[in-house]
């Protein structure tokens, strides 16, 4: 079994005997400051400042924000315990590092913050999908190029890849090879920016005009338009490392692996906090419901403590399964 995650099992077994404890103990617990990595990225912040907020305002937590980025977050966890809690490490890239944390006991793996973990592949508008049901698998995409035309190019259909540096670029690349679509008559278009490929995908679903594209969640853009994953293409781990390769000469028919998105939590904090961990262990957010928070900040161009507030405002039903009755009542009481 992978080390991170047979360490994973170990540690939600323990959870589940920490989370039983009786309310009392939970009360009695002190739990004292605390200090959770805020990531650069806008799902990651909100998720540390929904954290921050329940800890402080439910269980009495000194809670506090520094910043963070995955492997430096990682190492100073292992080698100082701190911070205390890191709410969203995308693993995949990460595997040795995390693992050997884990084995060594520093790290825990507290929860899968995302329900349906990271979401990353090829999309098509859903209004598409409804008129052309054959367009939510990869042999019906090759078969209909000419529902997506490329305006530069009279004939060809149009993918909309990621930009150049990106690393999903070469994966898209090679993957267009493995499933024939160059040979189908697609291109692959080169939307400049992150943003451009975002505003790309709003401008052709705003107008309901065709789209087939990359794209990756939890994002406000899959929380604001309805888009479906094309199916019928499976990851491979064996051949993975090639379609991943520029220099690959034969790729096979592949995916993007799926993403468990972890929050991670320093065994110092698991230890003296009980109460606290209990909460932070069954915290797991739907996909659907942070990429609407998402849409929702980038929309009001609020900061991620607005779009923690509008969550723990509006979605109640999630929020309230993490935490014993009484907490929520001082959480809603704060808000």
């Amino acid at each position: 079994m992978n080390t991170l995650f047979a360490g994973a099992a170990a540690l939600l077994a323990s959870s589940v005997a920490v989370a039983a404890m009786p309310s009392t103990a939970r009360a009695a617990d002190a739990c004292g400051r605390v200090t959770i990595a805020e990531m650069s990225w806008n799902s990651a912040a909100t998720l540390a400042h929904i954290q921050k907020t329940i800890l402080a305002e439910g269980f009495g937590c000194d809670a506090e924000l520094v910043p963070g980025d995955t492997v430096p977050t990682i190492t100073s966890m292992t080698e100082k315990g701190e911070p205390d809690l890191a709410p969203e490490i995308w693993p995949n890239a990460h595997q040795e590092v995390i693992g050997k944390a884990v084995d060594e006991g520093t790290v825990v793996i507290a929860t899968h913050t995302l329900e349906d973990g990271g979401q990353e592949g090829w999309f098509v508008p859903s209004y598409m999908v409804e008129e052309h049901p054959e367009l939510a698998t990869i042999d019906g995409i090759r078969a209909n190029p000419d529902l997506f035309p490329d305006p530069e190019e009279p004939g060809k259909g149009r993918f909309y890849s990621c930009p150049a540096g990106w690393q999903c670029q070469i994966v898209n690349e090679n993957l267009i090879r493995a499933y024939g679509l160059d040979e189908a008559g697609f291109t692959v278009f080169d939307p400049g920016s992150g943003p451009g490929l975002a505003g790309a995908i709003a401008k052709a679903y705003e107008r309901r005009e065709p789209i087939f594209t990359y794209y990756y969640g939890p994002t406000a853009v899959l929380g604001r338009y309805d888009m479906v994953m094309v199916g019928g293409m499976d990851h491979d781990p064996e051949t993975w490392d090639c379609v991943t390769s520029r220099d690959c000469q034969d790729p096979q028919p592949n995916t993007y692996p799926h993403s468990d998105i972890l929050t991670l939590a320093a065994t110092p904090f698991v230890e003296r906090a009980p109460a606290a961990y209990a909460f932070v262990s069954s915290l797991s957010v739907p996909n659907a419901v942070i990429n609407k928070v998402l849409a929702w900040q980038e929309e009001s161009q609020a900061t991620a403590e607005g779009a923690a507030l509008h969550f723990l405002k509006t979605y109640p039903e999630v929020w309230t399964e993490w935490v014993p009755a009484d907490v929520a009542e001082k959480v809603k009481a704060a808000l």
